[in-house]
């Protein structure tokens, strides 16, 4: 099973145009403090990133589209970006799930 930690180091990898963090909020990703970031701030801070990379896949494709100066390789990059993005939120909520069905198996 795949740790938290394996996420944010995979996580802390990817780069959006600026330089900065995909999810910043991660541990380890230097934009915190010493204090742990709760398990839930985790999920947030990539549902958050998710939406702002999709909508500016949404905005370069449109931009492409309306022949506004947009250059096709930028709304592929784009694109790319925010399909990665969705794909690695989709693979942490599985993951998340199934350790909870996991745990609610359990008899104690």
């Amino acid at each position: 099973m795949i740790g938290i930690d394996q996420i944010a180091s995979a996580v802390q990898g990817m780069t959006a145009g600026s330089g900065a963090t995909v999810l910043s909020g991660l541990p380890g990703s230097g934009s915190e403090t010493t204090a742990a970031v709760p398990f839930a701030g985790v999920f947030q801070a990539m549902a958050q990133q998710t939406a702002a990379l999709d909508k500016k896949a949404s905005d370069t494709v449109t931009g492409l589209l309306n022949g506004s100066g947009v250059e096709v390789h930028d709304a592929m990059i784009a694109t790319q970006k925010a399909d990665m993005a969705f794909e690695l939120a989709l693979q942490v909520r599985n993951k998340a799930v199934g350790a909870y069905q996991q745990m609610l198996s359990m008899q104690f």
